[in-house]
């Protein structure tokens, strides 16, 4: 599964997001890619296949909300 996470008016740095979400993911999941600008940035998140896709997105809402950044972000989920 492949999930988006398109964040606007962050208001820490990428990295630091970057960072949390590998934790949380552990071996369910890495972060294949990242870019921003013009006040916006985005995450590709890769999802291990036995991860039931509901479970994850809310792995990964929670890390984001636990960085106070989850207002911030959509997501845009593909199977």
């Amino acid at each position: 599964m492949f999930v988006e996470i398109v964040l606007a008016g962050l208001p820490i740095d990428r990295d630091e997001v970057e960072e949390a979400l590998e934790a949380a993911l552990g071996p369910d999941g890495e972060i294949t890619g990242a870019g921003g600008g013009m006040g916006r940035c985005h995450l590709d998140v890769e999802i291990e296949a036995p991860l039931d896709p509901g479970l994850a997105v809310e792995r990964l809402r929670a890390v984001l909300a636990d960085l106070g950044v989850e207002a911030c972000a959509t997501f845009n989920v593909s199977a």
